[in-house]
């Protein structure tokens, strides 16, 4: 065991480590999932077959998002009985779409289009999400609570469409799965909206992460390089968010997540 971790961390590649580390500070920094930047930079740049990109960044978003649980369960920040309704949707979800991607085969032409494609529209929904995302808080205000039963049905299908998006393109869970709650829960508080999202994204990335692995499609040295970066990176970010304008970063960011999003559906 100790044997194997030596040369797993023997295997540390300095430009995914470095990927990692400017990916975490922006995460910090923004607050936006790392799987809308961490995928896409691993597929355009890398060249790394789509299928092994997703995999690895799902394992890579669970362990990260497993630590942020813990931080806002700890606040009390977290809905549980949210976190269940969703996954309640997600995981059947994501487990069927694995089916279909192991149906096609992981590493062919069909599933690599699908992937390419469904991350490409999943990065333009998040990009319209963060730009949109205060004109769509605010109205959610005065918004009056759905009916609880019809509340929870609507979570569960929720966390259905979010569980299928993940298990292709890995990105769905941040940006996307947050706006979702925040019009099914108005007077819900925004960081308990954000503890929920993240408590949630855990077992379904974790799920869907251990899915790719079984198809074969998890590069475990690039993922022990992605960590090594990106935590150090997440660190530095969140500790310089006070004093960067938000107003500035998340546009520029929504412009670049469009581009590349758009240019993935187009290539397809």
């Amino acid at each position: 065991m100790l044997e194997n971790t030596l040369d797993l961390l023997g295997s540390i590649n300095p430009l995914y480590a470095t990927s990692g580390l400017v990916l975490g500070f922006i995460v910090g920094l923004t607050g936006v999932g790392g799987g809308s930047l961490m995928t896409p930079i691993l597929v355009l740049l890398f060249g790394i077959h789509p299928a092994t990109a997703v995999g690895t960044d799902l394992l890579y978003a669970g362990v990260t998002k497993a630590v942020g649980t813990a931080v806002h369960g700890h606040n009390g920040a977290v809905s549980w009985r949210i976190v269940g309704l969703l996954a309640g949707g997600s995981v059947p979800a994501s487990a069927a779409t694995l089916l279909v991607l192991n149906a096609l085969g992981p590493r062919t032409h069909a599933t690599s289009a699908l992937i390419s494609f469904v991350l490409g529209f999943a990065l333009v929904a998040t990009a319209a999400s963060i730009l949109l995302r205060g004109r769509l808080i605010a109205l959610t205000q005065n918004a009056d609570a759905l009916p609880p039963a019809r509340q929870a049905v609507l979570t569960v299908v929720t966390g259905a469409a979010i569980g299928v998006l993940v298990s292709i393109s890995s990105i769905g869970a941040g940006a996307i799965g947050v706006t979702a709650l925040y019009f099914l829960y108005p007077k819900l508080p925004a960081k308990t909206i954000v503890g929920s999202d993240i408590a949630h994204a855990v077992p379904l990335t974790l799920i869907a992460g251990s899915g790719y692995w079984l198809l074969g499609a998890v590069d475990w040295s690039m993922l022990a390089s992605l960590l090594v970066g990106s935590i150090p990176g997440i660190i530095a970010g969140s500790a310089s968010a006070p004093r960067v304008p938000d107003r500035v970063l998340r546009p520029i960011l929504a412009v670049v997540l469009a581009l590349v999003g758009a240019k993935l559906v187009l290539s397809y």
